[in-house]
């Protein structure tokens, strides 16, 4: 926390959730220049007298196009294309389609929640300080270092990863996992350094290259299940191994733990909220960006693990290696070499590989932008609030790098116990940030309709609503009871503390947070007065009413074809 304690009141910064300049709708809609500065109330002109000084501010660089690939494959990586085999062994392939399933629609639910809101409220910060806004300033600050820590932590993991892949061919196993440790992080760090613009970039090419390699898994598994490679000798497939070894595995108990690699997999979906700050015209590319995290969803996830659960029998013995980057044990590359098709595993590997270097950006990107806007509201020291000339927030990029050397850990003698510990830190952080996400859009909706405002003003209008937010928490909620009772009852592990903690530590890490904020703030209301909220306050543009009438009476003359579309495109 920063030495100052900051206004936790009606007028207060954190509680508005105040991230950007908004004083017209002119000024706000111009995307931000290198060197564009804003203006902060604070500094003296040397003889004590408060002057405006100049604040350099995150520049406004992603486009529509980056917006999009960061919704559509941003953060994809050893979750699904190596933690799904884990799961497809624990739950068996109708648990493995079915849990992603059920996560899938609560995130379909919260990211449309999230852009309702991200759309309107363009701000740094994004999620958290809506969570500061419309929830408490307690509960914020808690989600915003849940946030950081989750990805903090996950940074290494991914270096760690992305070394193991190599691995999977032998020339590479002579190379020490701390040098390509070092590689991958020096790679990272060049990326930051290009700014928000190179982490656009980067996305876009490799989330590209994640398309085409998941839609190119999908024909060729397809073939591979009709019997159609001459090197298979197991022939027409079919459902076969929905039958033996079965739909299910290890009862209800390995259903639940499907749970937990689906979030990890789909850890990273609210990227695009985040980045709105940073869009230069959020309200048109971020409400295509959100409904396209619809064909995220059912592409990369529920057909291809779909396909994955028809080729590869979950009894398979090279899935239980499934954890850390070991590709050797991820269901594609397995369905690939049973198949006996040459060349397509190492490709497959590659891009594995490239997938999980993508994640390792996303985690700098997301972790020093959440504690970018902590500083920026007061809740963490000032200095990571520093931004450079070229948009960079350089403090809190030094400490997220920082962390990524704590890959190096596992080379130590007790590294894999510490780095475990690391990691339980944020076990359940992705479904506390979606809880926290669901509720503050419908107490921002309960808002908006107690100081008399239509549905009719908002740019862009969540596709489930109320109901479809109260489904999303309600979902999160389910899970991490499920998580509790996997926690407290291990899966092929004894019932001991050590083992209910690796797995449910992420609760109890968020109390100190929470119980330290109310202590410092001295502040104990449970929530903000939502009569008493600015909801103008935040906004880049505070009028539209005549814009929007015009763009739903051309979408009223629409055919019927063409509103589907713009439903999920």
């Amino acid at each position: 926390m920063s030495d100052g304690k900051p206004a936790v009141g009606v007028e207060s910064d954190v509680e508005k959730g105040l991230s950007s300049p908004t004083n017209s709708q002119s000024e706000s809609e111009k995307p931000s220049a290198p060197g564009q500065t804003e203006r902060q109330e604070t500094g003296t002109d040397g003889q004590g007298t408060v002057t405006d000084v100049p604040k350099e501010v995150l520049h406004r660089k992603l486009k529509g196009r980056h917006m999009q690939m960061i919704a559509i494959g941003g953060s994809i990586g050893t979750g699904l294309f190596v933690g799904s085999g884990g799961a497809l062994e624990s739950g068996g392939p109708a648990s493995l389609v079915i849990g992603f399933i059920l996560i899938g629609v609560m995130l379909f639910f919260t990211v449309h929640a999230l852009g309702e809101m991200a759309v309107l409220y363009p701000v740094r910060g994004s999620f958290y300080v809506y969570s500061c806004r419309f929830i408490d300033p307690a509960w914020g600050y808690t989600m915003g270092i849940n946030y950081a820590l989750n990805w903090l932590t996950v940074l290494p993991l991914e270096l760690t990863a992305a070394g193991i892949t190599l691995n999977y061919w032998e020339g590479a196993k002579s190379v020490p996992i701390s040098a390509w440790i070092a590689v991958f992080l020096a790679a990272v760090t060049v990326v930051n350094l290009f700014g928000v613009r190179g982490y656009g970039e980067v996305e876009y090419v490799l989330g590209i290259t994640k398309i085409t390699a998941v839609i190119g898994f999908i024909i060729t598994g397809i073939i591979i299940n009709c019997g159609g490679v001459p090197t298979d000798d197991r022939g027409y497939i079919g459902g076969r191994y929905w039958s033996d070894p079965g739909a299910f595995r290890n009862g209800f108990k390995g259903f639940c733990s499907v749970f937990v690699t689906a979030g990890f997999a789909f850890a990273g979906t609210e990227l695009v909220g985040l980045a709105a700050a940073e869009a230069d015209n959020p309200r048109k590319s971020l409400p295509t960006a959100t409904k396209q995290v619809f064909w995220r969803i059912s592409l990369f996830y529920i057909v291809g693990l779909t396909i994955v659960g028809l080729i590869v029998p979950s009894n398979e013995p090279r899935l239980l290696n499934a954890s850390g980057g070991n590709t050797a044990a991820s269901p594609f590359v397995i369905a690939l070499e049973t198949a006996g098709i040459k060349a397509l595993p190492s490709i497959f590997n590659a891009v594995i590989t490239l997938a999980v270097m993508s994640v390792a950006v996303s985690c700098t990107y997301a972790s020093t932008r959440t504690t970018h806007a902590l500083a920026d509201e007061g809740m963490a020291p000032a200095w990571f609030g520093y931004v450079d000339k070229h948009g960079r927030p350089l403090f809190s990029l030094a400490v997220a790098l920082g962390f990524g050397c704590l890959a190096f850990i596992n080379q130590a003698a007790a590294g894999e116990s510490i780095f475990n510990w690391l990691l339980a830190l944020s076990g359940l952080s992705q479904f506390f940030t979606w809880a926290s996400i669901n509720l503050a859009h419908i107490r921002f909706r309960h808002a908006w309709k107690l100081q008399g405002h239509s549905l009719n003003e908002l740019p862009f209008r969540s596709a489930g609503g109320l109901i479809g937010s109260y489904i999303g928490l309600g979902f999160c909620l389910i899970v991490l009871v499920a998580q509790f009772y996997v926690a407290v009852s291990p899966l092929n592990k004894p019932s001991t503390a050590a083992n209910f903690f690796e797995n449910y530590l992420g609760a109890f890490i968020l109390i100190p947070f929470y119980v330290g904020y109310k202590v410092w703030s001295r502040d104990w209301s449970l929530y903000v007065n939502l009569a008493e909220v600015d909801l103008d306050q935040g906004r880049r543009d505070l009028d539209l009413t005549e814009e929007l009438e015009k763009e739903r009476e051309e979408r009223r003359q629409w055919p019927a074809w063409k509103k589907v579309w713009h439903l999920f495109c």
